[in-house]
């Protein structure tokens, strides 16, 4: 009697369709109105405003050339995933699911530029050993909070956190997410950086579906000499206090120097009681 009263439930919960996930399955475009310098020209030498930094990813980025971009092995170097959705793209997302029992196994992510396919895994999988190789997509696994997609994403590469030299380092993590309201989809990033930053840094992004194929998917890259009758090992760089383009910014905009030099409390609005009566400081 029993085994034929647990047939008879198993036969009606078969029957009763499982929790509706969101979709986020299409071609996504970027907007451009959040962190615009990130998503076109790039940010200004020497501007750190805003960003919980140390002293450590401070001196590493005033001693930057952007003249190292120019060296063969960085002309085709990947963004991260941290960074490589704030900047110019298209992304194309669709889920991957078993065959048989239907189950989501992963979600993927085609990212156009440098043509990067990134796997969330769905299926529960841990996440690999500290040992394991780190990649410029670094190890994804995802879950559905409500209509909410949670990422979070270790094994990333170093990279940068913006494109004038501050860097991020490999033990970085970054926990995303994805919120669909329709043809828009919010994108909240959460990094952590142990090395160089002192708080987590948040930062959002929106994309608006595309209603037909954007093309312009592919990101060819070749390497090429771009600077002729440079030594060999040569690395740009300036010696700390030799970089002479640090100031610009601060002068153009007329802002103190200690508040481009970033850090924490440049995140806060309080910041600007400390600034009130430092030079260059605005009312």
């Amino acid at each position: 009697m029993n085994l034929i009263r647990a047939v008879l439930i198993a036969a009606v919960l078969a029957g009763v369709p499982a929790p509706a996930q969101v979709l986020l399955s299409g071609d996504w475009l970027t907007l451009m109105h959040e962190d615009q310098p990130e998503r076109a020209q790039g940010p200004d030498l020497g501007d750190y405003l805003g960003i919980p930094i140390n002293d450590a990813a401070r001196l590493r980025a005033e001693s930057w050339d952007a003249s190292r971009l120019t060296l063969q092995e960085h002309q085709c170097r990947v963004h991260i995933v941290p960074y490589i959705y704030f900047g110019p793209l298209q992304v194309r997302i669709w889920e991957e699911k078993d065959p048989d029992t239907q189950q989501l196994i992963a979600i993927k992510n085609y990212i156009s530029t440098y043509e990067q396919t990134r796997t969330i895994w769905m299926d529960g999988r841990p996440h690999p050993s500290e040992y394991a190789p780190h990649t410029f997509m670094g190890f994804s696994t995802g879950r559905f909070e409500g209509d909410m997609l949670t990422v979070e994403t270790t094994h990333i590469k170093q990279g940068w956190l913006r494109r004038n030299g501050l860097p991020e380092s490999d033990q970085a993590t970054l926990t995303e997410h994805f919120i669909r309201h329709d043809k828009y989809m919010t994108h909240v990033t959460v990094l952590k950086d142990p090395v160089y930053l002192t708080e987590p840094l948040i930062k959002s992004q929106t994309f608006v579906m595309a209603d037909r194929d954007p093309g312009n998917w592919l990101w060819p890259c070749e390497y090429v000499e771009e600077v002729v009758g440079r030594r060999k090992g040569e690395v740009p760089h300036f010696l700390p206090g030799g970089n002479p383009f640090l100031k610009e910014f601060t002068a153009r905009f007329d802002i103190p120097e200690q508040a481009a030099r970033g850090g924490a409390e440049t995140m806060y609005p309080e910041y600007r009681l400390k600034l009130k009566g430092v030079r260059g400081a605005k009312p």
